[in-house]
């Protein structure tokens, strides 16, 4: 059995698969307002990181990002998947971009507030070492501030509790476990691997993947690329700003 949890949405009969992959501290409910833009077009599948949501934390730990997406593709074969486009956030846009590179399977890819290095060792140790020790609810102050405006923050407090108390329900090792592979990131080298046509979005004031390092991606990788900024939002823009982000989304799916 598959280590991690999938739910299916939408059209199961459909020629094309997207998948969405979501950010670290934050389970496939991050996707609910976009959900419902795919669902009547594609069969979509979601899919919980280690210890996010329903998927179990395994005893030992990962390499690096290849084995959180090597995780996803055992995943999609337990659903039946082979060729899928795939949507990645922060984390997910990680595995996205490894998945794109070397799985042979991804026709189309969206990567989302997203880097080719996102921070390295001093960054995860320090984030995971929280984790372990006082619970990802330690983590859930800073994590908000970065990944939404001011503005949001300050008009949608119903929103902002409900990701708080989501970042809390991450089992703690299994945050550390996904800060761990995402302590060795590093991608650039590797961009140009990618072949399938790629979109690119980021938050115009996402302070952890501004506009240049999605833009990097874009310029690197090897087939057709298109970078877009959607304004407002920051690094969780999808949730922040769903109807911008769901037309460009849209849009590059349908091309």
């Amino acid at each position: 059995m598959a280590l991690l949890y999938t739910t299916e949405y939408g059209n199961h009969t459909a020629q094309r698969t997207v998948v969405l992959l979501s950010s670290i501290a934050t389970t496939h409910e991050a996707w609910d307002a976009q959900i419902p833009a795919l669902a009547e077009t594609y069969r979509v599948i979601t899919v919980d990181h280690r210890g996010h949501g329903s998927s179990g934390t395994p005893a030992e730990g990962p390499d690096g990002v290849e084995t959180l997406a090597r995780d996803v593709l055992a995943a999609l074969d337990e659903c039946g998947v082979d060729r899928f486009d795939v949507v990645g956030l922060s984390l997910g846009g990680a595995i996205a971009q490894w998945l794109a590179a070397h799985s042979g399977r991804v026709d189309r890819a969206v990567f989302a507030s997203t880097a080719t290095f996102l921070g390295g060792a001093e960054k995860w140790e320090e984030r995971t070492a929280t984790a372990r020790r006082d619970g990802t609810g330690a983590l859930a102050d800073g994590l908000v501030e970065n990944w939404f405006t001011p503005a949001y923050r300050r008009d949608h407090p119903d929103t902002i509790r409900t990701i708080r108390d989501m970042i809390d329900s991450v089992d703690d090792e299994g945050y550390a476990q996904n800060g761990d592979a995402l302590a060795t990131w590093d991608f650039e080298a590797e961009l140009g691997l990618i072949e399938c046509p790629v979109l690119t979005i980021a938050g115009a004031s996402d302070p952890t993947c501004p506009p240049d390092a999605l833009a990097k991606i874009a310029a690197g990788v090897s087939g057709p690329a298109e970078s877009v900024v959607i304004d407002p939002g920051a690094h969780q823009v999808a949730i922040e700003n769903p109807a911008d982000f769901n037309d460009v989304l849209t849009r590059f799916l349908a091309e």
